[in-house]
């Protein structure tokens, strides 16, 4: 760890994080993962997800790696703080910050984020400095305008875009993860799914990386992700050491499949039905009966996009069938 007394990088760690904080959404009420890995055996994370065969990143001389958060209305608080509790604590061996976070949205006017809180933008979609890490946190499903033009701009010069939970729904808007493995929150699978079929969604993945875009699964799979870059630019002893001077004992860093519990369709009954879905508690007098089955929903919204793509639910048991048939793996 870099000699510096830990009370200086706790006040460089706020006067990155005073233009911050975030939305407890959708993506955060879902089953917890003991309760769904219960109900499941864990899938399998494939070959093209795999975190050791992404090349290092350089570190410019003197560090300050550029990473923007792009910020919209109710963003999801940990998907962004995560991130840049971890980008703001790492240093350079020669005890120079080694990222610089800044904030960007559609004016420098403050954003209401989750838990009602509000974050000041650094910069606008108009006058941003070129980033060489983008993160993406979950917020509303329209976004401000010029957000989608500017990250996929952006994303021409940076080393990693990443979104985190269901970020991806935002990343996926650009295209840049068209034909690329790609992941969100389990909660978000099935709209993913259906709403972005040119992205090969891997259910059960803490992260997947794909060339210069990334993405997390729910919420605190973003730190993971982070760590991961983290990594990639000084390698995983640096991450050691930063993980242990947060006291982060989480390893989804280590192994992008952690999250397999959530790999497959959660098991459903009339006694316990759960939402396809969102994977939350069913309501039993919103159904549909589809492949055999009859299916319960939490909402009539829920019940509509589901009889509307069947392709996908189709597609989700194809996979669990043949994850069953390799043995759960």
């Amino acid at each position: 760890m870099p000699p510096r007394s830990w009370i200086t990088r706790s006040l460089v760690l706020l006067l990155f994080a005073a233009a911050s904080l975030v939305m407890l959404g959708a993506c955060s009420a879902a089953p917890s993962r003991e309760e769904h890995a219960a109900q499941s055996p864990a899938g399998a994370l494939p070959a093209a997800s795999v975190a050791d065969s992404m090349p290092p990143l350089p570190v410019p001389p003197g560090g300050e790696i550029p990473v923007a958060f792009v910020i919209g209305p109710m963003a999801e608080v940990l998907d962004f703080c995560g991130p840049l509790e971890v980008f703001a604590a790492a240093w350079t061996p020669d005890g120079k910050p080694m990222f610089k976070p800044y904030f960007v949205a559609a004016t420098k006017v403050p954003v209401t984020v989750g838990g009602n809180m509000r974050v000041v933008p650094d910069y606008t979609f108009v006058n941003a400095p070129a980033p060489k890490v983008i993160v993406i946190p979950a917020m509303i499903d329209d976004v401000p305008a010029g957000m989608i033009e500017w990250i996929r701009d952006a994303s021409s010069g940076t080393d990693v875009t990443m979104s985190v939970c269901n970020g991806a729904f935002v990343l996926a808007k650009t295209g840049l993860l068209d034909g690329k493995p790609a992941t969100s929150h389990h909660g978000g699978y099935f709209r993913f799914a259906g709403r972005f079929p040119k992205v090969q969604l891997q259910r059960g993945a803490r992260f997947v990386e794909s060339g210069n875009v990334a993405s997390a699964g729910g919420i605190s799979s973003g730190i993971d992700l982070a760590l991961r870059v983290v990594q990639r630019y000084g390698g995983k002893a640096m991450v050691q050491e930063l993980v242990e001077g947060m006291e982060y004992q989480g390893t989804g860093w280590l192994d992008p499949g952690s999250n397999a519990a959530f790999a497959r369709l959660p098991a459903a009954t009339s006694e316990h039905p759960l939402c396809p879905l969102c994977q939350m508690e069913a309501d039993t007098t919103i159904r549909s009966d589809h492949a055999g089955r009859t299916w319960y929903f939490c909402s009539e919204s829920e019940k509509q996009f589901f009889d509307e793509h069947p392709e996908v639910v189709d597609r989700f048991l194809a996979e669990d069938a043949a994850r069953d048939a390799r043995g759960g793996r």
